[in-house]
């Protein structure tokens, strides 16, 4: 009987395949007879600690949104430091940069997989759901700092990134967007919100 460590190093080295083949090959080609070839063991191994490939699939995208929950403590410690437009333009290209777009994909092809993670998630897109959840929690510490205008809408200014910040990355076969085009489209979305508030409608510098 294998242990609870030898199950979840299984479980994990069957993800990791899961996400290389993912962003290789992209959801159509995410079958159980690729990720088992990836990670190189036999073909029986991902059912035998899965009922079946939704089960699994619903298994690696609860996984990858734990990781950017675990990961939001980290950018909320950025608060303060640095730049708000550097600190989210890292954030949104940590994110999108690895596997988030490929899952957004994944999950909307296939109804079976939408209807397990329903059960634990019942409202909005895994993995941009807790990305905006994190851009929104760092920006109450930067709005607290006084680093963003006192009546920033932390709450509408994330999902505002996270939607452009995927329009950017959505063509997976194409270049990916520059350091610098994701910077200006981050400077866009939070720069009126500036501790001044320069720039929105109605506000007025501070004295």
């Amino acid at each position: 009987m294998p242990t609870g460590v030898a199950i979840r190093e299984v479980r994990r080295q069957l993800f990791d395949a899961a996400e290389r083949v993912l962003l290789r090959a992209g959801p159509s080609g995410l079958t159980s007879r690729a990720v088992t070839a990836e990670a190189g063991c036999a073909k029986g191994v991902l059912h035998r600690h899965f009922t079946d490939f939704d089960d699994f699939l619903a298994g690696l995208v609860e996984d990858r949104a734990a990781g950017i929950e675990a990961r939001a403590s980290a950018l909320r410690d950025r608060a303060g430091t640095g730049t708000v437009a550097g600190n989210l333009t890292g954030a949104l290209t940590d994110l999108f940069g690895t596997v988030a777009v490929a899952v957004v994909g994944l999950v909307a092809g296939r109804d079976g997989l939408r209807a397990r993670l329903r059960r634990t998630r019942p409202t909005g897109v895994p993995l941009l759901a807790e990305a905006a959840a994190a851009l929104a929690d760092y920006l109450a510490a930067e709005r607290d700092l006084g680093r963003l205008a006192p009546d920033a809408d932390v709450d509408a200014l994330a999902p505002a990134l996270i939607g452009a910040g995927h329009l950017l990355y959505a063509d997976r076969t194409g270049p990916a967007p520059t350091p610098e085009a994701l910077g200006r489209t981050v400077a866009a979305v939070v720069a009126p919100w500036g501790p001044a508030g320069a720039g929105r409608p109605g506000a007025r510098p501070q004295e």
